[in-house]
């Protein structure tokens, strides 16, 4: 296959993909191939001329004052220099490629020119011993490094020059005559060894390519591309993903294998077009959604760079009570623009709030996973039934355990009051062995008080104001998301600043904490109780 000037300028130029898990991966597919050549041929080197060294071929001394092992370990440092350089910074696409191919071309002549060192000795087949070489480098290459056929065989070609033009040496200059009389039939010998490399190796990288590229089609959904898994809800897995066109981060949630029910469709698609209703900054937006051709239904969202408010308490333990009203203050803003078009959320915890650096701006938070709303006025009662509890039990208000028709704005803003006593306690208002014995102290027990749960000072009137949103009697407690935002700037602690903010967030990143700020959530158990078929078959065994 021949190569025109302008075919090994696009073939050596890849054509973007966005995707910088795609760059770093192959970045680390290029670091992998030089490092297993490079430690491939210093193992060699060691066992073969410790063999030297027993046989009394050579003394100790002659191993590294031997010219040809100059090149053998020139070829081991130039490969390793490549393996330990690409495995630092960021590697654009194309300078990747150019590595790829001039490094492999590079550490194939090296090891060539260890036949420079016999030009003129008695040294039998030493061309098919460089062969050996050239074939171990091809196929480890083809095995571990992405690459198309076409870049492949461009390898297979430029790596073939120096071999041949050696294996013409040694004959042309071999001091006898049966090796003289191969001068043309040497290189041709040699080329046929490394044709025969050539096709497995395409091969090779043509059934490895392809499988990456089934993969990538595979994780297309219209426009977008599914790049990483950064969190999993009630109702559907979200991942990271890249636009087409656009540049903007994006996440994509997918409607759980598990939970492809006409029922469970019928409500994952209610989400998303409630969802996109919602206008209000501290809401998470959504971008899109439809359905893949195997029927999967998705949505587009933005990507929140940040951590949910259960990995928040687990990292950072107990929280400031002035954190704690900046945080549900943002919360009741999202459930009154909510609870305003008539939807409940249904699912408010910790894990359904994302804590993030917006706009340039530290501690927003963002309101997601409206997988469980609720219409209030009886228009979805096919979807959540009267006897059926859907929620999470550490935050269930006790009308949605005894009725699923009972829930109304009050039910949210009781898993509120829940939320914010987690903040302060850190730990849940009820535990218990099982999502039952959670759920009857809901509806039984009497929540302790702040104050003997945590050591840290906790303002009366705050205190207050969360065990009223925890009350049983719905009437007792704020009976609106903004009345219930008033009281909590009325409660007189000072407000937690964007200095404090900014402070906490650097904080964090100098203690190499980073990682851990990513939008993974650890959703507690997902409550789906169907109350009446229960107890039909409670009755059918009685």
């Amino acid at each position: 296959m021949a190569f025109t000037p302008a075919q090994l300028q696009r073939e050596l130029t890849p054509t973007p993909t966005g995707s910088e898990a795609g760059r770093e991966f192959n970045q680390s597919r290029v670091s992998l191939y030089f490092s297993v050549i490079s430690g491939i041929s210093l193992v060699f080197f060691l066992l073969h001329n410790t063999l030297e060294v027993l046989s009394g071929n050579l003394t100790f001394a002659q191993v590294f004052s031997f010219q040809l092992n100059h090149w053998h370990l020139g070829a081991v440092a130039l490969a390793g220099l490549l393996g330990f350089a690409t495995r630092r910074g960021e590697w654009s696409p194309t300078a990747l490629a150019w590595v790829d191919v001039a490094g492999s071309v590079a550490v194939l002549t090296c090891d060539d020119m260890m036949g420079s060192v016999l030009l003129g000795v008695n040294a039998p087949h030493f061309d098919l011993v460089l062969t050996l070489a050239y074939v171990l480098l091809q196929m480890t290459r083809a095995v571990i490094v992405p690459s198309t056929v076409r870049r492949t065989i461009l390898v297979c070609i430029l790596g073939a020059v120096p071999l041949m033009l050696m294996g013409w040496l040694l004959a042309r200059y071999a001091p006898d005559g049966w090796s003289a009389k191969r001068t043309m039939y040497a290189p041709l010998y040699v080329a046929l060894w490394c044709l025969d490399a050539a096709i497995p190796a395409a091969l090779a990288s043509s059934v490895i390519y392809g499988l990456r590229q089934q993969v990538r089609r595979a994780s297309q959904l219209g426009q977008y591309t599914l790049e990483e898994r950064i969190g999993e809800g009630g109702m559907g897995t979200v991942y990271r993903a890249r636009h087409a066109m656009l540049r903007r981060p994006t996440a994509v949630k997918l409607l759980r294998p598990e939970r492809t029910g006409e029922q469970a469709l019928i409500r994952f698609e209610r989400e998303v077009q409630l969802t996109s209703r919602l206008t209000h900054p501290n809401t998470v937006s959504i971008y899109d959604y439809g359905r893949t051709a195997d029927g999967v239904f998705y949505y587009a969202m933005e990507y929140l760079d940040g951590l949910d408010l259960q990995r928040l308490v687990d990292v950072d333990g107990p929280q400031d009570p002035a954190r704690v009203v900046h945080l549900l203050a943002q919360v009741c803003r999202a459930l009154n623009e909510a609870h305003g078009l008539g939807l409940i959320h249904r699912d408010v915890k910790p894990a359904n709030i994302i804590l993030c650096e917006h706009g340039g701006v530290a501690d927003v938070v963002k309101v997601v996973d409206f997988g469980l709303v609720k219409t209030f006025g009886g228009t979805d009662a096919t979807l959540s039934g009267a006897d059926v509890i859907v929620g999470t039990p550490h935050f269930l208000a006790p009308e949605a355990i005894r009725s699923g028709t009972s829930v109304d704005v009050r039910s949210d803003l009781y898993a509120v009051g829940a939320v914010g006593y987690f903040l302060i306690a850190g730990s849940y208002v009820f535990d218990g062995d099982s999502a039952l014995e959670v759920c009857g102290h809901h509806l039984h027990t009497q929540p302790a008080p702040l104050s003997t749960r945590t050591t840290r000072r906790v303002p009366s009137e705050l205190e207050d104001l969360i065990l009223r949103c925890l009350a049983k009697n719905p009437e007792q407690r704020p009976q609106t998301a903004l009345g219930l935002l008033q009281q909590l700037l009325a409660c007189g602690i000072p407000a937690w600043t964007d200095e404090q903010a900014r402070a906490w967030w650097a904080q964090r990143r100098a203690a190499g904490l980073t990682k851990l700020v990513q939008p993974q959530q650890r959703t507690p158990t997902l409550l789906e109780v169907d109350v009446r078929a229960r107890n039909l078959e409670v009755k059918a065994r009685s």
